[in-house]
């Protein structure tokens, strides 16, 4: 079981709204079963889900304080993916919530504030030495600042590729507990999202594998060359590490190669699911 942690000391910056959309397309994507929690006091994610016609994702309502027994149940119950939903703080309580968490993901809107906010969550992700990848997010379109703000982040970390526009259909799709992808499957929004789980997923499955062994290529449609920070001051990529050099894997590779793509279809592939697993409360 995997464990993602939306942490982030900036309020409004898109947490929760990333957890649930990103959960359900988890379980679309056939990543499941996949679980939700809320550790934020004003239980927006946990009102979402209870407004939600379909079964999954589950649901967990767990106290930080119990949060490593809980986690401990859910993959005990089939649970092969958490993402935990954290309060606008800096507090011991999210520091154990990162502790307990694989990746850390911190939605930034494009703001001189929010990126000013950062760097508390940054400090405690690299103090449990947790990975912690940025996503834009709330961004205008065509607007000039989101490619500032990404090059600002990249000082800081792992920014995606993958920029989420704030667009009124996010908003509006999360009243009645669904999300973009089930109200507007064709939309712009729902395509940004698809495209966050993917690379989300990748770096997942990085996670679990030999950093020797092969990478798997990005969608061709990510532009990550200004967004990366590996990139050098003319926007260009900077050369490949030795992992993107490995030579392909053999018909037949052994454990330790690999390759992500592989490990991602075995962490995240198969149809076999466990239903009502958690009942509403």
């Amino acid at each position: 079981m995997l464990v993602i942690a939306m942490a982030s000391q900036k309020g409004g910056s898109g947490k929760t709204t990333l957890s649930g959309h990103l959960a359900v397309e988890a379980e679309k994507a056939g990543a499941g079963p996949v679980a939700l929690i809320d550790t934020d006091p004003q239980g927006s994610l946990a009102h979402w889900w209870n407004s939600r016609v379909e079964a999954t994702p589950a649901f967990a309502q767990v106290a930080a304080s119990e949060l490593k027994t809980a986690l401990r149940n859910l993959e005990e119950s089939g649970i092969r993916l958490v993402i935990i939903d954290t309060p606008p703080a800096v507090t011991e309580a999210i520091s154990h919530v990162i502790s307990c968490s694989d990746l850390v993901i911190t939605p930034t809107r494009p703001s001189p504030h929010d990126l000013r906010s950062v760097g508390a969550t940054v400090d405690i992700a690299q103090r449990h030495n947790k990975p912690l990848i940025f996503v834009v997010n709330g961004a205008t379109a065509r607007s000039r600042i989101n490619g500032e703000m990404a090059m600002a982040l990249s000082q800081h970390g792992t920014v995606t590729p993958v920029t989420i526009h704030n667009r009124v259909d996010f908003a509006a799709s999360m009243v009645d507990g669904r999300t973009v992808g089930e109200v507007i499957p064709n939309s712009p929004a729902a395509k940004e999202v698809a495209d966050l789980w993917v690379y989300v997923q990748d770096r997942l499955a990085r996670l679990s594998i030999d950093s020797a062994a092969p990478a798997r290529t990005q969608p061709s449609h990510f532009s990550v060359a200004a967004l990366s920070r590996m990139a050098g001051a003319s926007g260009r990529a900077a050369p490949p590490s030795p992992a993107a050099d490995a030579k392909p894997a053999a018909a037949n590779p052994s454990p330790e190669s690999v390759s992500a793509e592989e490990t991602a279809r075995r962490l995240f592939g198969g149809s076999g699911r466990r239903v009502g697993t958690f009942g509403r409360r």
